[in-house]
C-alpha cells in the first residue's frame, strides 16, 4: 500500500461520481487503519480534487470509510485492464 499523495497532479481520472459503486483494485488502508483488499465493494460517498481520489464507503466492515487514489479503483462492471 502507499502512502497517498493529493497534491499530484498526473492521476488518471475515472469519471466516478457520488454513489457510484466501486471495487477496489488494490489493497488500500481505510481512514480507522484496517485493511481493505483487492476486489471489495464499495461507494462513493464524495470527490476529492475533481476525481484525483475518493472517499468509499465499504459495507465490510460496516460504514467503513477510505480515500482512495483514483487508480486504485474501477467502476463495479467495468472491465479491468
Amino acid at each position: 500500500m502507499r502512502k497517498q499523495d493529493l497534491s499530484r497532479k498526473d492521476e488518471p481520472r475515472t469519471g466516478l461520481k457520488d454513489l457510484d459503486e466501486v471495487v477496489l483494485l488494490s489493497d488500500v488502508s481505510a481512514d480507522d487503519g484496517a485493511v481493505l483488499t483487492a476486489g471489495t465493494d464499495g461507494t462513493v460517498v464524495a470527490v476529492v480534487r475533481d476525481g484525483i481520489a475518493y472517499i468509499v464507503e465499504f459495507s465490510e466492515p460496516p460504514g467503513t470509510l477510505a480515500t482512495v487514489m483514483a487508480d486504485e479503483l474501477v467502476r463495479a462492471g467495468a472491465a479491468r485492464a
